[in-house]
């Protein structure tokens, strides 16, 4: 098959581009907007009681306004507002109220803070507004210029919190760091392939063609997520930025790289275009595939966040793996031996002297190399046991500059932390019954006595509107004495919160704890059924495409470990760097699956790199061990220089200003090294290397072209002579 896709790209090259070029314009025409979203809540099914909660609210409360914004008020000098200052923040919200741009909707001042510090304004949602969607973050940004007109001359300080701004400050730090990254990633590029092949337009091709394949990608994300309503998370950007050009980069690393090689043995361009995609394209297949299922196991989350993640991922190397194998050989074809210029070092047989040493010290010493390589991933692995995941998402998304995060900051001096987003709680009758003020009255107390709590709004009633109208449903509000996206504050909910809630509903009703912090606690739990299911379905089918790769069951078995202990020591090693190292109580409880996603798909791509090199090189009659030897001399350039590009891109993350990008940036870029320098030029063939011939049953991988007839041969059943006469 793929020697006859090297024929089609090498002779008609002009046809792919043209294909390439009318599919392209066709999808970004008519393709819709890729949005996403940051409300947590959108991710989660609906069996889970926080989202319970939140849809029991709309039921019973449909005309109530959500909190859209709170504006925080203090001094600028410090001091203690005074009746004047507080009469000006009434003043002003009164005058907001009457200039609100929509979806926003009402105004209403808060008195003084106890200490008189802080005073507060709540800024409403209109009903059935989105506090996350564009027109919220446009409503913000035009309160933010109408407050700064308002207070001018006033002693006044303000700022706005509140989840639509701190959507709007989310949205422009991953556009901020979506800018930072995709330069980095482009220059990174560029120097790389510069020092590797020393031609421009090498350098400037994958470019080009990613740039080309990035827009395809997102065009049909974009209708993916609109056909099957899948929920982006506002990273996907970012994200998608680095999995273009780091994989694509590798993937047109691997052409490259045959296609000089056939070039320094004397073929012509065109011939040699052809061979390597015959020769580079099985491997680049594969990986690619073993990459997008490992992507597409994500389907099974629970999390719509990663249901949309990994298809949108798996989409997108898909369209990258299309384009490797196509549109970059057409390229090459029409260019030839121009694509090198100015470097005449293709013409030159290769000395590889670092690589040839290692590869021939590998061959003689198997067991040495994988003692070594094997120890330090086990080590490290070591270090992943003391993993402690964190909820605290204070920092990875708004930077501690941005005006929510201040304004936040500014409100904890006068009031509890968690009165910038309070935890709702539902209160319903299960029999039809209406709810008592008794009833209510020793369940506000109950619940204001929890840990955790530092006070419980008024008693629900008909009058404040926090009891329905048909007085079966009331409303709670808690504040909590943390941070509501801290981890305290997660451990307060899940535990005594939630239990002093249900337990003081009284007998025939049901309570239910609501809220963004009840929300990120049951993504924790969700996240950790992921674990037990996602892991083991995307292992297993990995290892079902490596044995129908290599037609053997026991490679596959110790390339999977390999990449298991790959996964535990990029793990190990981002806990020694921000635990250990770095004082953090915690690391992102997104990490692993990032890690997962990265790490264990991208790991497999240089294990399938370097294991069909050495399969190959068994093929043309060389013993294992020195099969092995000659896989990493000719393998190895590749894998180090894919590996270089694709953990540099991922380092570029670092520089996204928050503390998941910087977390996630460290692992993924250590963990490609590890990928690259420890598992497939040491371990992978080495383990080969010691296990020999067995490392192929029950096939015959390793096999000449002159043993595979000899073994069809004796199989065959003899001719019977026929009698001349």
């Amino acid at each position: 098959m793929f020697a006859a896709l090297g024929r089609l790209v090498s002779r008609r090259p002009w046809f792919v581009v043209l294909a390439w070029v009318v599919a392209a314009v066709a999808i970004i025409a008519i393709a819709p907007k890729l949005s996403s979203t940051t409300d947590e809540s959108e991710f989660l099914p609906s069996h889970y009681e926080s989202i319970q909660a939140i849809n029991l609210q709309a039921k019973a409360f449909p005309s109530q306004n959500q909190t859209a914004a709170i504006i925080v008020f203090d001094r600028a000098d410090g001091r203690p507002l005074t009746a004047a200052d507080s009469a000006a923040v009434q003043d002003v919200a009164t005058r907001l109220g009457a200039e609100l741009n929509k979806p926003f909707q009402g105004v209403v001042a808060q008195p003084p803070s106890e200490n008189k510090v802080v005073q507060l304004a709540v800024v409403g949602l209109a009903k059935g507004a989105n506090g996350y969607d564009q027109p919220a973050m446009d409503a913000v940004k035009a309160l933010r210029s109408d407050l700064k007109h308002l207070t001018g001359g006033t002693d006044l300080r303000v700022g706005v919190t509140g989840p639509a701004a701190q959507s709007l400050d989310s949205q422009e730090a991953s556009a901020n760091a979506e800018a930072i990254v995709g330069i980095s990633t482009v220059l990174l590029i560029l120097l790389l392939l510069l020092v590797i092949f020393r031609s421009p337009i090498i350098a400037l091709m994958p470019i080009i063609v990613i740039g080309i394949v990035s827009q395809v990608a997102t065009g049909l994300i974009a209708f993916a997520n609109k056909a099957f309503d899948l929920k982006a998370d506002a990273s996907i950007q970012v994200i998608l930025i680095v999995v273009l050009y780091g994989i694509g980069t590798d993937y047109i690393l691997f052409f490259l790289f045959r296609y000089r090689e056939r070039l320094r043995e004397g073929e012509q361009s065109k011939s040699a275009v052809a061979h390597a995609v015959e020769r580079a394209g099985e491997a680049i297949a594969s990986a690619g595939g073993a990459v997008i299922v490992a992507f597409m196991a994500l389907v099974l989350s629970s999390l719509s966040i990663f249901r949309s993640i990994g298809p949108a991922l798996a989409i997108a190397v898909a369209v990258t793996v299309l384009a490797a194998l196509t549109l970059v050989p057409a390229i090459v074809s029409l260019l030839g031996t121009k694509v090198l210029w100015p470097s005449k070092a293709w013409q030159k047989p290769p000395a590889a002297p670092r690589f040839g040493a290692i590869g021939r010290s590998l061959g003689r010493h198997p067991g040495r190399y994988a003692l070594l390589s094997g120890g330090l991933l086990a080590v490290l692995t070591l270090f992943a046991l003391g993993f402690s995941p964190t909820f605290d998402l204070s920092d990875t998304g708004v930077p501690k500059t941005a005006e929510s995060s201040v304004a936040t900051q500014t409100l904890q001096k006068g009031l509890p932390p968690g009165a910038t987003d309070p935890t709702v709680v539902m209160l319903r009758s299960t029999d039809g019954s209406q709810l008592t003020a008794d009833e209510l009255s020793a369940f506000s107390a109950t619940l204001a006595a929890a840990d955790g709590v530092a006070s419980v709004g008024p008693v629900p009633s008909t009058q404040t509107g926090t009891v329905s109208k048909d007085g079966t449903t009331a409303l709670f509000t808690a504040v909590l004495s943390n941070d509501p996206s801290s981890d305290q504050a997660l451990a307060y909910v899940r535990g005594p919160i939630r239990t002093a809630a249900h337990e003081a509903a009284p007998e025939g009703t049901e309570a239910l704890v609501g809220g963004t912090t009840s929300v990120y606690v049951d993504l924790k739990a969700a996240m950790n059924r992921d674990y037990s299911i996602v892991f083991p379905v995307a292992a297993l089918v990995i290892m079902l495409i490596l044995a129908l790769l290599l037609r053997s069951l026991v490679a596959p078995v110790y390339l999977m470990l390999s990449v298991v202990l790959g996964f535990g020591a990029t793990l190990g090693a981002a806990v020694i760097v921000f635990q250990h190292l770095g004082g953090r109580s915690g690391l992102i409880f997104l990490l692993p699956i990032y890690i997962y996603l990265f790490v264990v798909a991208l790991g497999t791509d240089y294990n399938i790199l370097m294991i069909a090199r050495l399969r190959e090189e068994a093929r043309a009659g060389r013993d294992t061990r020195a099969a092995a030897a000659a896989a990493v001399q000719h393998a190895g350039p590749t894998v180090a220089a894919a590996g270089l590009i694709l953990s540099g891109t991922f380092a570029s993350l670092m520089l996204g200003g928050n503390a998941l990008l910087t977390s996630l940036g460290f692992a993924i870029s250590f963990g490609i090294l590890v990928s690259a320098f420890v598992m497939a030029m040491f371990f992978t063939p080495s383990l080969t290397a010691l296990i020999g011939h067995a490392a192929w049953w029950p096939g015959h991988g390793d096999e000449t072209p002159a043993e595979h007839d000899a073994r069809l041969a004796v199989h065959q059943p003899a001719v019977p002579a026929t009698d001349p006469s």
